[in-house]
């Protein structure tokens, strides 16, 4: 097994109110959402030792006595340890009007002393995700089914919100917050939970982390502190998890003296070949814990088996050992999830398009956006059908010229960008039909400023700011994109990618997910560029 903890538990351990803060979970609270919801809560040995070491305090006679030895912890284990649920036990007991959660002097306890705990006058808990719409699904959310539970002793003890939880006197409330870094700052935290940082990978995430962080220190006299729960991050990404990695990795190697920021991580090690089940079985169980008790290991060792499985995610998430991302470029689990099928675009709206495709073999396929949600839809895509070898097939040229005449007939087509491949004609076509300025193309040789549109793209999935119809095949081509990494990085250091099949005669098409981040991209532009986004023109009812 493979761990880091900083700093390493020391033989005689410091004075701590993790008993009080576990006795606290375990008298009054109940476990969240899944198959235990309701029932009441019980630490495994694990959860119990690292409350202990989050709650340790400066011993007595130390010149600070009696306060919080960490003000800041990261848990980072794989996936399925209910990492979530024990940070919405801990926000609890910090909101709660009772729980001893602050030193309040000491006791005698045979030869030694132990430290007396008490409440946290005026809380104010702000329990961080990193998209607005995972805050239902991450630490609130889970905080949020705990209090409201009847199994719950601590119910009446707090005022229930949908975003916002309250002591019942209105003294002290814990909040739900989406990574935005104007609204964190000038918060007056008392404790706050930053869940799954490893996605926390987007400048404004990070500018969030650091103020966040900052408010700890406007309240010195309340002993903030803040808890991050992550699983293994992809190395290189730059993301926050990464980053306090990092840190923990000097900070062992005596580079840099901080004995404030408390560091566990446990991985499977890395002698484990991943390709042999019964190895993998074992790389499982060492990343577990002693969750192998409850998990189901056999399930989880058998996704792997799947054909179509990122493998390198596999390994992340369940071995949390660190891999480069170098499959597949999209989240489709995310992208689902930002489906609306019921929205209707007016005709006459202003919409970007984007167009790419083969004659003969890859798809083709048109996708458009509208501009003033963000909402996407394939207009049409064209697939070679199941042919035996030998027999001709070809994009019938007058569908597409058809659909994309009849789109720019129902809406405001402020842009169509489109690959020239094969269809310099058409193309030109289109540009004389509908303008030079509307009609424009995009050549594949022009890699950064794709890998730009794509990490524009893959940036506004992230942060929810794109809906799309629900079209399966969108998605499946989407699923089908892996990265190739460019030798140039970005503004900030990162590496540019570029998306392609998993090998070149790959019967799984990408062509819409091309197609979709130039439509994406154009809509960027127009943005940019103050088009009107409300009113839309007038559609001749026939034309």
């Amino acid at each position: 097994m493979s761990e880091l903890v900083v700093p390493p538990f020391e033989r005689k351990p410091w004075p701590t109110l993790g008993r009080g803060v576990c006795a606290a979970i375990e008298d009054n609270l109940v476990f969240g959402p899944g198959d235990l919801l309701g029932q009441r809560a019980r630490l495994d040995d694990e959860q119990r030792a690292l409350i202990y070491r989050m709650y340790e305090v400066h011993p007595k006679g130390d010149p600070r006595e009696g306060k919080r030895r960490f003000q800041r912890v990261q848990l980072s284990l794989r996936k399925g340890l209910r990492k979530t649920e024990l940070a919405a036990w801990i926000a609890a007991v910090e909101l709660h009007p009772d729980a001893p959660v602050r030193f309040d002097g000491w006791r005698r306890v045979g030869k030694g002393w132990e430290p007396i705990g008490r409440p946290v006058t005026d809380p104010y808990i702000p329990m961080l995700v990193y998209t607005e719409d995972q805050s239902e699904e991450l630490g609130f959310g889970a905080l949020h089914r705990i209090l409201s539970n009847s199994g719950c002793a601590w119910v009446d003890d707090f005022d229930i919100g949908l975003a916002r939880i309250m002591r019942v006197n209105g003294d002290g409330k814990a909040v739900a917050l989406a990574n935005a870094p104007d609204q964190a700052d000038g918060d007056r935290t008392t404790f706050q939970h930053k869940d799954e940082t490893h996605r926390w990978v987007l400048p404004r995430h990070k500018e969030t982390d650091q103020v966040t962080r900052a408010n700890l220190l406007k309240r010195p006299i309340a002993d903030p502190w803040e808890l991050s729960t992550t699983t293994m991050y992809a190395p290189g990404e730059g993301s926050v998890a990464e980053g306090t990695h990092d840190f923990a990795k000097k900070i062992e190697a005596g580079e840099v003296p901080n004995p404030r920021l408390f560091f566990f991580h446990r991985q499977a090690s890395p002698q484990w070949n991943l390709a042999d089940r019964e190895q993998r079985l074992e790389a499982i169980k060492e990343a577990s814990g002693i969750a192998t008790d409850w998990s189901d290991i056999e399930g989880i060792a058998a996704q792997w088996d799947d054909p179509d499985a990122d493998l390198a995610y596999l390994e992340r998430a369940w071995t949390n050992r660190p891999v480069r991302p170098t499959s597949k470029a999209f989240d489709t689990d995310r992208w689902k999830a930002l489906a609306a099928p019921g929205h209707v675009v007016p005709k006459g709206s202003p919409i970007t398009a984007g167009f790419d495709g083969s004659r003969y073999w890859d798809a083709t396929a048109i996708v458009a956006t509208e501009v003033a949600t963000g909402f996407q839809w394939p207009v049409r895509v064209w697939a070679r059908p199941d042919l035996p070898p030998g027999v001709h097939w070809e994009v019938p040229i007058d569908e597409v010229d058809l659909a994309i005449t009849g789109l720019f007939a129902d809406y405001e087509v402020w842009r169509l960008y489109a690959d020239p491949s094969k269809w310099q004609g058409p193309l030109a076509t289109w540009a004389g039909k509908f303008g030079i300025a509307r009609v424009l193309s995009w050549e594949p040789t022009r890699t950064v400023q794709q890998a730009r549109a794509l990490r524009a793209y893959s940036t506004a999935m992230a942060a929810g700011e794109v809906s799309h119809d629900g079209s399966p095949v969108l998605t499946a081509h989407l699923g089908n994109a892996y990265k190739r990494h460019l030798a140039q990085r970005d503004e900030d250091g990162a590496p540019m990618w570029v998306i392609q099949k998993e090998r070149p005669n790959s019967p799984h098409k990408i062509d819409a997910a091309q197609a979709a981040c130039w439509s994406w991209w154009a809509r960027v532009e127009a943005i940019a560029q103050g088009v009107d986004l409300v009113k839309p023109r007038l559609v001749p009812a026939v034309w």
